[in-house]
């Protein structure tokens, strides 16, 4: 969140497709055969499948984009010309084109809870896609002079979206109704806000950030609070899937000091220390948290390194050799079973998966 990572903004995503190959036949349910390849890992010898070919640009969204019974993942790609939706089938490996989006914003690109549609912004527009027949629906459309800004959340139910809106001299925090569309405000503070996360489970909040600072809000905007979390740069910041924790990477001011995996317990305005670990740069967590996944920031090793909450070992199990360790975005599959992430050592930024069912337990999706 915020720092997570950097935000691979649209105008990012753009620059990198413009000298994108365009296939001849383009378009809303065009299929493409599996761009597949694996090869054994310099650094572990396991295996790594490459999902999408680095001679485009390929985004992974960083929550809610793989299937809970692990037949397809959603994700964005430029190999049209333009950044559009696909679904990738997880068994065969081909690709097929969701959307024909004049604007769409890979940071918004999100998965609904049933999994029968999805969700993405095309410039000003939200729109919803049925991933059965492909029909799509506008759902909210932004008022004049506004633009929304990076991320896309959805509650539980899917019924509320949240996200930001800016302007110059401000933003805004807007709250959707996904079926009527019916929008309203919940906070606007004179500084832009970053990824917005609707809170799991029955109490609805909203976390999200501004710069650096990580904020907490109440539907209603009343009880809108900055959180106290610990001393340094607070890194990517996620919801536990439980909702009672706020997991997040804290960056030290000290920079001889490890970086660290914290939990913040809002309720309870408590926060403890997780685990140090080799310098991650970004990271995700399994469904139980029981297992951490980290992109290091460690020129010497840049590596993808599982993390065992219970013992705080750490596991490389491939390298990610990204310019950036920051933009390594990371996802573990419902059940734990794959670790999906992207990053872009063969070129562009690419789609990759590393299955580690022979270190982490099965979990129910």
């Amino acid at each position: 969140m915020g720092l997570r990572p950097r935000a691979f903004t649209r105008r990012a995503f753009l620059a990198l497709a413009a000298a994108a190959p365009v296939p001849a036949q383009t378009g809303k349910g065009t299929a493409f055969p599996s761009d597949w390849k694996h090869y054994s890992d310099p650094a572990t010898e396991l295996i790594v499948y490459r999902l999408t070919d680095p001679a485009w640009t390929s985004y992974l969204p960083s929550r809610r984009a793989a299937a809970r019974r692990g037949n397809f993942l959603l994700f964005a790609c430029d190999r049209t010309g333009s950044p559009q939706a696909f679904r990738m089938d997880l068994k065969t490996g081909e690709t097929r084109q969701l959307t024909d989006a004049k604007a769409l914003d890979p940071s918004s690109l999100t998965l609904a809870p049933d999994e029968r549609s999805f969700l993405y912004f095309d410039g000003p527009s939200l729109k919803r896609v049925d991933l059965g027949n492909l029909r799509e629906k506008d759902v909210y459309h932004a008022t004049q002079g506004w633009e929304h800004c990076p991320g896309l959340s959805l509650s539980d139910d899917g019924r509320s979206a949240v996200m930001g809106e800016r302007r110059q001299g401000g933003s805004r925090l807007r709250m959707v109704g996904t079926g009527r569309g019916n929008a309203r405000t919940v906070t606007e503070p004179a500084a832009e806000i970053s990824d917005p996360q609707v809170r799991p489970g029955r109490r609805l909040q909203v976390l999200y950030r501004i710069g650096g600072d990580v904020w907490l809000t109440d539907p209603d905007g009343r009880q809108n609070r900055k959180l106290v979390l610990a001393d340094g740069t607070t890194g990517p910041a996620l919801w536990n899937p439980n909702g009672e924790t706020i997991l997040y990477l804290n960056f030290p001011a000290d920079k001889t000091q490890l970086r660290a995996i914290r939990e913040y317990n809002p309720d309870e305005n408590q926060d403890k220390l997780v685990a140090r670990t080799s310098q991650f740069a970004n990271f995700a967590f399994n469904r139980n948290t029981s297992v951490f996944v980290g992109a290091s920031r460690n020129a010497a090793s840049p590596t993808v390194l599982l993390l065992l909450r219970v013992t705080r070992r750490e596991f490389t199990i491939c390298e990610h050799a990204a310019r950036d360790a920051a933009e390594v975005n990371l996802l573990f599959s419902p059940d734990s079973q794959i670790v999906y992430f992207q990053t872009d050592r063969h070129g562009k930024p690419a789609i990759y998966y590393v299955p580690v069912e022979k270190l982490v337990e099965q979990t129910e999706g």
